[in-house]
């Protein structure tokens, strides 16, 4: 029987029975399970961020490498270093073949104009139109609003974790080697 001043939340004493292995297989079963809790969440996040990407350009009627080049120019106009089509080439990493039929198509869609540069006279920057500034400003701000109110609402320490996660999931990402493929060797 238990006096009455004995609690339910008392500590638990380690069980006699369980070797210091088996504690921490359990806890590294926990800890198993966290981590894939955790990659599964970026996971959901990824595939989240690509659907509203995804339905952002169908609401224009663009495709991947178009809206990326928009964006593109929307980051180069604000930064005050407004992209040529060598410049959109190098940032897309397409040739610059590539690169003139995707200006001629954001063009002929509305979604881009060719100006002289205000510096030099002899070069044409590539644009993103007001009309689409506007579009792709507000589909992308309220994103933006929506992370920074949840980043805000974070705790320092929170934030701190995972900035120094997020970074090392980029890092790693950006270093990885994938083996060269080529055709596969003719039978003999």
């Amino acid at each position: 029987m238990t006096s009455p001043d004995s609690s339910a939340a008392a500590e638990p004493t380690p069980d006699p029975v369980r070797s210091d292995a088996e504690r921490t297989r359990g806890a590294a079963a926990c800890d198993a399970d966290s981590v894939h809790d955790l990659v599964d969440a970026v996971r959901r996040y990824r595939n989240a961020e690509g659907a509203m990407r995804g339905q952002s350009r169908d609401s224009m009627h663009l495709g991947k490498t178009d809206m990326t080049a928009l964006r593109s120019m929307l980051r180069a106009g604000q930064a005050g270093q407004p992209l040529n089509a060598a410049a959109l080439s190098r940032e897309l990493g397409i040739s610059s073949a590539a690169t003139t039929v995707l200006v001629d198509r954001l063009e002929q869609s509305g979604h881009a104009e060719r100006r002289p540069s205000a510096t030099d006279g002899r070069v044409i920057e590539v644009w993103p139109t007001a009309t689409t500034e506007n579009e792709v400003r507000s589909t992308m701000g309220t994103m933006h609003e929506r992370m920074m109110r949840i980043a805000a609402a974070l705790p320092p320490e929170d934030s701190s974790t995972i900035h120094r996660f997020l970074g090392a999931l980029g890092q790693a990402m950006t270093e990885l080697d994938f083996p060269a493929t080529g055709p596969a060797d003719p039978p003999a």
